[in-house]
C-alpha cells in the first residue's frame, strides 16, 4: 500500500482536495545534487471532459522480443512534447484503481489492492474482474507471450498468470517482510527492461533494487540504501528509474548502483517515459497529489493534472502518447489526451 491510509475520513478527503488550490511546496534541495529549477504550470492546462464510454483504443504497438511486454511508448525523441491536455474520466466505480496496464487488445487492465483484484475495463466505463483473491496486488507487467506479472504486496512477492489461467504461480519472494503500516509495506511496482529482457522490481522493506529474468530466476541485486522505492521505469537506453516514495524524489541508477536525482517529489508513486524525453511522476503526498512531467535534460516540470486527485497511483502512455492515471481515493482512472 502506497503514501497515506487507504481509509481515510470524508473530512480529509475534503481538505486534500481543497488543497489543490494550493500551489505544492518544493522539499531544501540537497547541497550535493544539481539544482532543479522550479515547477512551472502548463502553456495550456487541461481541461476535464464528462465521463467517456470510448475505451482505450488499440494502437499499433513495434514488435517486441517474445520474452517482453508489448511497446506502449514512442520512441525518445520523436518530436516535441505536447503543451496541453484533454482530460476525460474513462471509469468511476465503487472499485480502487491502482496500477494501469494495457492488454494485447489494447484494453485498460487495473489491480485493485483493497478488493484482491485485477479487472479489464468494458467499452461503456465500466469493468470486469478476471482474477481475484489476491494479497494486496499492486504493479503489473504484461508480457508479450500474454503472461501477466502481477506485485502481490502484501506477501512481498511477485506474482505471474499464465495466459488464460486462473491461478497464479510465484516468481520470486523478496527478502523484505512487509507491515501493514506507512513506508514498511511490501513489493509495489515493477518495470520491463527492454535493453536486457529483466524485469526490475525494488524491494520496499529492505530499500534494495533488483532484477531478475521473467521466469524470476537469476535475481540479483542492482542497488541499495533507499528509504522505500516504490515504482521503476526503464529508458530505451536501459537506464533505471526509482522512485523512493518515503525517501522522496526519482534516482536515475549508476552502473555502479549510485544514484542521480533526476525529478523532485514529496511521495512519488509511478513513473512512466512519455517518448518526448520526459519522465512523468505521480506524487500521492496529501499536499501535492498530482502528476507531473520532468525534463530527463533538466528544466522546470509541468503539471499535467491534479485537479480532484487525492492518491493518483497507476500511470502509463500508449503508443499514440495519451496517459492514463488512477486513482485509488477517487476511484477513478483518467485519460490524458494531447491537444496541441
Amino acid at each position: 500500500m502506497n503514501g497515506p491510509p487507504r481509509l481515510i475520513t470524508a473530512l480529509a478527503a475534503i481538505v486534500a482536495l481543497a488543497a489543490c488550490t494550493s500551489p505544492p511546496t518544493t522539499p531544501t534541495m540537497s547541497a550535493t545534487q544539481p539544482p532543479l529549477t522550479a515547477a512551472s504550470s502548463p502553456t495550456s492546462p487541461p481541461t476535464t471532459s464528462p465521463p467517456s464510454s470510448v475505451p482505450p483504443s488499440s494502437s499499433p504497438r513495434a514488435s517486441t522480443p517474445a520474452a517482453g511486454p508489448r511497446r506502449t511508448t514512442r520512441p525518445t525523441g520523436a518530436g516535441p512534447a505536447p503543451t496541453s491536455y484533454r482530460s476525460t474520466v474513462v471509469h468511476r466505480g465503487s472499485d480502487h484503481p491502482d496500477d494501469v496496464v494495457l492488454d494485447a487488445s489494447g484494453a485498460l487492465l487495473y489491480s485493485d489492492y483493497a478488493n484482491g483484484t485485477i479487472s479489464r475495463l468494458r467499452a461503456d466505463g465500466t469493468s470486469t474482474v478476471i482474477h481475484r483473491g489476491l494479497d494486496g496486488p499492486e504493479g503489473l507487467v504484461l508480457l508479450a507471450d500474454g503472461t501477466l506479472v502481477v506485485a502481490e504486496e502484501n506477501t512481498n512477492r511477485v506474482l505471474a498468470f499464465a495466459p488464460d489461467a486462473s491461478r497464479a504461480h510465484v516468481l520470486t519472494t523478496l527478502p523484505g517482510r512487509p507491515v501493514k503500516v506507512t513506508c514498511h509495506e511490501g513489493v509495489d511496482g515493477i518495470a520491463w527492461d527492454a535493453t536486457t529482457h529483466t524485469l526490475v522490481v525494488p524491494d520496499p522493506v529492505t530499500g534494495a533494487i533488483y532484477r531478475m529474468a521473467p521466469d524470476g530466476s537469476n535475481r540479483t541485486r542492482l542497488s541499495g540504501g533507499f528509504v522505500h522505492p516504490v515504482g521503476a521505469a526503464v529508458g530505451p537506453d536501459g537506464s533505471v528509474y526509482v522512485a523512493d516514495e518515503c525517501g522522496g524524489d526519482v534516482w536515475r541508477l549508476g552502473a555502479d548502483g549510485s544514484h542521480t536525482r533526476v525529478a523532485r517529489a514529496s511521495m512519488p508513486d509511478d513513473l512512466a517515459l512519455d517518448g518526448h524525453g520526459n519522465l512523468l511522476v505521480t506524487d500521492v503526498r496529501h499536499v501535492r497529489h498530482d502528476l507531473r512531467r520532468w525534463p530527463l535534460a533538466g528544466g522546470p516540470s509541468t503539471v499535467l493534472a491534479r485537479s480532484g486527485l487525492i492518491e493518483p497511483q497507476g500511470l502509463l502512455v500508449d503508443a499514440a502518447g495519451r496517459i492514463y492515471v488512477s486513482d485509488d481515493q477517487t476511484d477513478v482512472i483518467l485519460r490524458l489526451t494531447p491537444t496541441g
